[in-house]
């Protein structure tokens, strides 16, 4: 008696391996592609990749938006570690890469706004397919993504342990710009963000 297999077709396989493809994981580079896409910086208008603030200390990304109750509860610390870690040699990047669809602040115009409000003295892009935020695998805002001085992922997740700031007991992002900054390996190299969900462009 012969059995028939079916074997999934090239389309199947393709699809299951980006569902499961998840977020980047320790040690790994930033996507070469996505590392050269071309945003626009909504502070001066003028376009930016990631490979252009790449800095000599390490890189960080930070995926938020405008309209999310959570994004713009950790504006505030996200722009303070932003500017300040900049300073040291760190380069730095928000990317807001929601469909501005079903939220309209999160177009360049609020993203724009926001950057003043939020006193960024750092770029912020707007990822206008999606696709530098489905490379990452970034799937909430805020989300951070910490690449050490060699552009290897040395820390992903969330900025601190909550999102009232008076609460905040572990600060995970600056410990690990800390650890990086030093040479070290970060004591936490991951940790669950938590936020509203990306509205990824289609």
């Amino acid at each position: 008696m012969t059995l028939a297999v079916q074997l999934p077709s090239f389309a199947s396989l393709a699809l299951l391996a980006a569902v499961s493809a998840g977020p980047l994981a320790t040690g790994a580079p930033v996507p070469a592609d996505a590392a050269k896409i071309k945003m626009k910086n909504a502070v001066d208008g003028k376009p930016i990749a990631i490979a252009d603030v790449r800095g000599k200390s390490g890189t960080l990304v930070v995926f938020t938006c405008n309209h999310c109750p959570f994004a713009r509860a950790w504006s505030s610390r996200i722009a303070e570690l932003a500017n300040g870690y900049a300073k040291k040699g760190v380069g730095v990047i928000l990317v807001n890469s929601n469909d501005p669809a079903p939220h309209p602040e999160d177009d360049v115009a609020g993203t724009k706004e926001s950057s003043k409000s939020w006193g960024l003295a750092v770029p912020y892009a707007v990822d206008d397919t999606s696709a530098v935020a489905r490379a990452f695998g970034a799937t909430v805002t805020p989300e951070a993504f910490l690449f050490d001085a060699k552009g290897k992922l040395a820390y992903h997740g969330a900025i601190d342990d909550s999102k009232d700031a008076a609460k905040v007991q572990i600060r995970y992002l600056q410990d690990a710009l800390d650890a990086v900054l030093a040479g070290k390996t970060p004591a936490r190299a991951e940790t669950k963000s938590i936020g509203c969900g990306i509205k990824l462009r289609s």
